[in-house]
């Protein structure tokens, strides 16, 4: 059977989480851009196994400037991906083998530092046993286990001894898993650790991360990581890969409908693929396996400045970033506290131009000016005292419909007032709360034939899905619709969105998704598309109409008090729920109008839900039901969604 390529999703994070490893295989650079130097030219290797307070070793490689006429700060990555480079097909390790590039960007290589990129313990050249989110306070750690903040306390002691040229100064970052081992690592921080940047930190894989959110599983991208990411023995300078999957459908939709149950589609993985991926779907309540893994309780002394950077079309780890930046203000309000948040996906801020997602444009590469005039000042400031011609901000953030970037001194922005937009009849969606008494509408939710979160056939996850078009799912019967007027001046939105609303369901469980929409003007431009050969070619995607979806999230309804302990719904009652959709900042321009819609599946970006009150892990074929769902929009149960408006 001929095995896939790993796929988008797969790389990307890989891609983001450990460039080294990756490096030796990129393009090269434009014509038009500046001649780049070789790492070899300027810089030698060296590779060390350090050793921790338990004994275990963790292989770490140097890479040391050659101009040794002045000292260098240490910029540090640990990454459970591999500190190896990717050369010939191969994960290569050795002092020989020398990435094509180094650090965050080309401006630190040019400035001069001292590279450091480790295997976390337990991965691939390191001793020890690997965790995954290691637990910051487990009560008794097993043999070669340990803890990040102790293991990079111990690394940095090490390096600053015995790694000459260097000026005592120390900063680490990282993207997505090595985003939360940079979190993690600054904990109870070495004094020596200046300045450190989580980039789309896994915070809590539970509560809005990789794993679930509202309390749903994230299907698809989960099985899609987990049949790649797997655990593997070490100390060893093999790929700890698990192949991929070979779905055998062009539509992951179709595979997973086919199979259903978490169970079956379980079944379908290699047993080492399971290893990993199981405990994703055995821990379906927020229990203490979530609980010992979420870093922001802890991030506590850590002494630190912290630029933390999200993207809002984040597929992956959207929530990490504002978890770790409000954890830090809550535990270490002395500390340098910087969030920064632009137009990209899952790490699009290192290697892409940002400067669009799909059909959506935002007009300027966003990506260079982060890396050149945000990312790399902040690190020349605290590890080289090197003062930045402009100040950052507290808060930084690429105001989406506008496309302009905009500094804040808190997040959400104080300005911000929160208005309810109802819904209404008719599909409506007005400022004014409803005033029909009994009015409701409803639809019928048929598990066995959920609303898909794209309109086009793809396996894992597209990151085009975070500003996808919505015409598809408006035209289903399974979708709830509501939409204001065409607006008269623009309308901001700075901070966090909560759906607001009073349900019923004749099934025992429900999920209930709702989307925030941009409905663009009927006659908005559409970029010419360049024209091939005298054929007949595809039809062209209008933007006129098109219906971006801004935000979306589920609440799987038995969580709708607690994560912790589920509870049934009673057939016919109504309900009241409130969540939190995410963080956005996004304008809603003049002439354009605002949408939302309101379903009870997203598949298979989420699992499917029996509709029966049960632990979904056990269900079976039988469980899955139908369901009639209402939502209420009359005096008393007015559904609608809260907005933090800017004036």
């Amino acid at each position: 059977m001929i095995r896939r390529p790993l796929s988008a999703l797969v790389l990307g994070l890989m891609l983001a989480g450990a460039m080294p490893a990756f490096a030796a295989g990129m393009q090269a650079a434009p014509d038009d851009a500046p001649a780049k130097r070789s790492t070899r030219e300027a810089y030698t290797k060296y590779e060390y196994r350090i050793p921790m307070r338990d004994g275990t070793r963790l292989f770490t490689a140097v890479y040391v400037p050659k101009d040794a006429s002045k000292s260098y700060p240490f910029l540090m990555q640990r990454t459970p991906y591999s500190a190896g480079v990717r050369a010939d097909g191969e994960l290569r390790y050795g002092v020989d083998w020398m990435p094509e590039s180094l650090g965050p960007s080309r401006e630190f290589e040019d400035a001069g530092y001292i590279f450091v990129v480790q295997d976390v313990r337990g991965r691939h050249m390191s001793e020890g046993v690997w965790q995954e989110m290691t637990p910051h306070a487990k009560p008794k750690l097993e043999q070669g286990e340990g803890v990040e903040a102790q293991d990079m306390h111990d690394t940095v002691a090490w390096l600053l001894r015995n790694v000459p040229n260097n000026n005592g100064k120390v900063g680490i970052w990282g993207i997505s898993y090595p985003g939360f081992y940079a979190a993690a690592s600054v904990i109870d921080s070495h004094p020596a650790i200046k300045a450190a940047s989580p980039q789309a930190p896994i915070a809590d894989l539970y509560m809005g991360d990789d794993s679930y959110h509202g309390g749903a599983f994230k299907l698809a991208a989960n099985f899609d990581f987990y049949s790649s990411f797997v655990a593997a023995p070490n100390p060893s300078p093999k790929s700890a890969s698990g192949g991929g999957f070979d779905y055998d459908e062009a539509d992951g939709y179709d595979f997973f409908r086919k199979h259903l149950t978490l169970g079956a589609i379980a079944g379908t993985m290699s047993e080492r693929q399971r290893e990993l991926f199981m405990p994703n779907i055995e821990h379906d309540t927020y229990d203490d396996f979530w609980q010992s893994r979420a870093i922001g309780p802890h991030m506590k002394n850590v002494k630190a400045a912290v630029l933390t950077v999200g993207g809002w079309f984040d597929a992956e780890d959207f929530q990490g970033p504002f978890t770790i930046h409000d954890a830090l203000r809550r535990h270490s309000p002395a500390a340098e506290n910087k969030l920064v948040i632009g137009p990209w996906v899952h790490g699009g801020w290192m290697r892409g131009d940002g400067a669009r997602l799909g059909h959506v444009r935002f007009d300027a590469n966003t990506s260079d000016y982060f890396r050149r005039h945000i990312q790399f000042p902040f690190f020349e400031q605290h590890l080289k005292g090197i003062k930045p011609a402009q100040a950052l901000a507290p808060v930084t953030m690429f105001e989406t419909g506008t496309n302009v970037w905009r500094s804040y001194e808190t997040w959400p922005p104080k300005p911000a007032r929160v208005r309810t937009l109802y819904f209404n009849a008719n599909g409506s969606l007005t400022w004014q709360q409803p005033a029909s008494a009994g009015a409701y509408d409803e639809y019928v939710a048929d598990p066995r034939r959920p609303v898909p979160y794209i309109g086009y056939p793809a396996q894992g996850v597209p990151r085009e899905y975070m500003v996808s078009d919505q015409r598809f799912a408006a035209t289903r019967p399974d979708v709830l619709v509501y939409q204001s007027e065409v607006l008269e001046e623009d309308v901001t939105i700075a901070g966090p969105v909560l759906p607001k609303l009073f349900v019923s369901t004749t099934g025992t469980d429900a999920d209930w998704v709702v989307k925030l929409i941009d409905v663009y003007p009927g006659d908005y431009p559409t970029p010419a598309a360049p024209r091939t050969g005298k054929d007949v070619g595809p039809p062209a995607l209008k933007l006129g109409g098109y219906q971006q979806l801004v935000r979306g999230n589920p609440l799987r309804g038995k969580f709708r008090n607690s994560y912790q302990a589920p509870e049934p719904f009673v057939p016919g009652k109504v309900e009241a729920l409130s969540y939190e959709l995410g963080q956005v900042n996004h304008t809603f321009r003049r002439g354009h109008r605002i949408m939302v819609q309101v379903q009870s599946s997203w598949f298979p970006l989420i699992d499917s839900n029996p509709q029966t009150f049960m632990r979904i892990p056990e269900a079976q074929p039988e469980d899955f039901r139908k369901a009639t769902q209402r939502v209420y929009r009359a005096p008393g149960t007015a559904s609608g969604i809260e907005l933090p408006v800017l004036p």
